[in-house]
């Protein structure tokens, strides 16, 4: 639900700003976005929608006494010309707003930046991997500051667009998930949506207004975004219907899944951790695709660029997960052989993946002649990160 306001009525500025903050408050206190004590980070990129939420969650939290604590967290996707003017309207907010502030970059989490990025794939996909890349880079930034939810700055139409988008590619998963103020709730670190009822054009007059220092220059590489033909959509549809965006809203809030209908079951990336409906994340796979310089591989949709993809992941963990045991001793002892969910066992190795026993046996059952943690036979290695220089996050001190 969200708050009733004067509809068709002329509003002197105070007045405006009144009915605005008071129905995102709202929006927070009922939906239960925050709970007293807990350290909310609010992702941050200088831009209107993240710079008006920083300010009046600072406003509301004051006001109405939410008792949570609020830090900022900006990415630096490596966007030369954009994202690092950006950021400086970032640092610019931290000292007015008076919270503290941490950046976390796609160079020092992949190795890569999307200028490095864009000029292997080109303008087309682009999006698509930055998409990924930040949504993780956002979690693993929040993790390291150990807060307890993400707040972001996603508005009413943004909301509809991403109905739309979903509708057209029939993503029923995402279609289910993408009208929830609160995602995430059954993993570590739930994302919220204040603003999910507030249009973007009110967000923009409370800028203006306010007076408030924000970053206005769209990204560089985003005129061929698939977004942007849905927002183009809902504009002109919009003209003829004004609630048209609401209306939207509601419409995806309605929709259901038929119950013998599918859907991914969300587990974890068993590269790097992370959360994947797939055994390899989103992420690693287009990580993957661009280190072995074939970026397509991460996007590609053809049965030929599956097959090569999982190909190349299996000869990579394969590589990686066992190490000979070259122990004479050791080798004689470990009678396992043929005892493979892939195929026999001829190398005679050892789990070097979660030091628990034979790899070549079954990576969900024990080793029946006794690797287990505890056994020395065991060759332990270091597990595969797309963290690159993060493999141990480092402490952050405000």
């Amino acid at each position: 639900m969200w708050a009733e306001r004067p509809r068709g009525n002329a509003l002197c500025k105070e007045c405006f700003f009144h009915a605005f903050e008071e129905e995102i408050h709202h929006t927070i206190v009922h939906a239960e976005l925050f709970k007293r004590n807990e350290t909310i980070a609010i992702g941050a990129s200088g831009g209107k929608d993240s710079t008006v939420l920083a300010y009046v969650l600072k406003l509301l939290n004051d006001r109405h006494d939410y008792g949570v604590n609020l830090v900022l967290l900006s990415v630096d996707e490596g966007i030369t010309g954009y994202r690092d003017d950006s950021l400086e309207t970032v640092k610019r907010n931290q000292e007015q707003y008076g919270l503290p502030l941490k950046i976390i970059s796609y160079e020092e989490l992949y190795g890569w930046t999307m200028d490095a990025i864009v000029k292997q794939i080109g303008l087309k996909n682009n999006c698509t991997f930055c998409g990924v890349f930040r949504r993780q880079a956002l979690d693993r930034g929040a993790l390291m500051l150990k807060v307890d939810k993400i707040a972001t700055g996603h508005n009413a139409d943004d909301i509809a667009e991403t109905v739309i988008m979903n509708v057209l590619r029939g993503d029923i998963g995402r279609l289910r998930r993408c009208t929830a103020i609160t995602t995430g709730t059954d993993g570590a670190l739930p994302r919220c949506k204040p603003f999910k009822y507030t249009y973007e054009k009110e967000i923009v007059m409370y800028a203006y207004f306010k007076k408030l220092d924000y970053f206005s220059t769209e990204c560089i590489y985003s005129p061929n975004a698939y977004r942007g033909f849905a927002r183009a959509y809902i504009k002109d549809v919009e003209k003829i219907r004004p609630s048209a965006i609401i209306d939207i809203i509601h419409s995806g809030e309605s929709l259901s899944v038929k119950k013998d209908i599918r859907l991914p079951v969300q587990g974890v990336c068993e590269r790097c951790g992370y959360i994947s409906s797939n055994a390899v994340c989103k992420a690693c796979v287009m990580l993957e695709g661009l280190n072995k310089g074939l970026p397509r591989l991460g996007i590609g949709k053809t049965h030929k660029e599956r097959r090569k993809m999982q190909e190349m992941l299996q000869q990579e963990t394969g590589a990686a997960d066992s190490t000979p045991c070259t122990d004479q001793s050791l080798k004689s002892s470990c009678k396992c052989e043929n005892k493979t969910d892939q195929s026999e066992c001829s190398s005679q190795t050892y789990d070097s993946d979660n030091a628990s026993g034979c790899s070549t046996y079954s990576k969900s059952q024990k080793c029946k002649d006794g690797c287990s943690s505890t056994n020395p036979r065991t060759v332990a290695k270091e597990k595969l990160s797309i963290f690159g220089k993060l493999k141990q996050p480092p402490s952050i001190d405000f």
